[in-house]
């Protein structure tokens, strides 16, 4: 395989934070990805949208779209340092062959960061648990 492959992280930083610290955080996270060796590709401000759920006390979040291709070696730190950062509540790396589709390419991730069982056994799993239905028979 000789093209890299592309990141996308997605990240949520807390709603209460001023503008010009938004702008800090997404420079950081770029800056970051960069000095790792990555190449940025996009890097774009989704803005502030309602939470699907409550995340901690926040029922609101401004959400940041980063996409970068690299070896891999970038998501560590990355993901390190929106862990220890207080302003970020919630944020997801997914991989991606090719490019991102909102970047004209490619739409299927090849693996999400965390590894979880895949689609299937989960449904076989719940299909294992279901209980049967009581007959007239009896």
């Amino acid at each position: 395989m000789s093209e890299r492959p592309n990141y996308e992280t997605m990240y949520i930083l807390r709603p209460d934070i001023a503008e010009d610290e938004v702008e800090t955080h997404t420079n950081k996270y770029r800056d970051l990805v960069i000095e790792n060796g990555g190449t940025i590709i996009d890097n774009q401000q989704r803005g502030k949208r309602r939470l699907a759920y409550n995340i901690g006390k926040h029922r609101e979040g401004v959400y940041v779209q980063l996409n970068y291709s690299g070896d891999g070696k970038q998501v560590g730190p990355l993901e390190r340092a929106m862990r220890l950062s207080e302003d970020v509540i919630r944020y997801l790396t997914v991989k991606y062959e090719g490019q991102h589709s909102s970047l004209g390419r490619s739409t299927t991730p090849v693996a999400p960061m965390e590894s979880s069982a895949p689609r299937q056994d989960r449904e076989l799993v719940g299909a294992a648990t279901a209980i049967p239905a009581a007959s007239d028979d009896d």
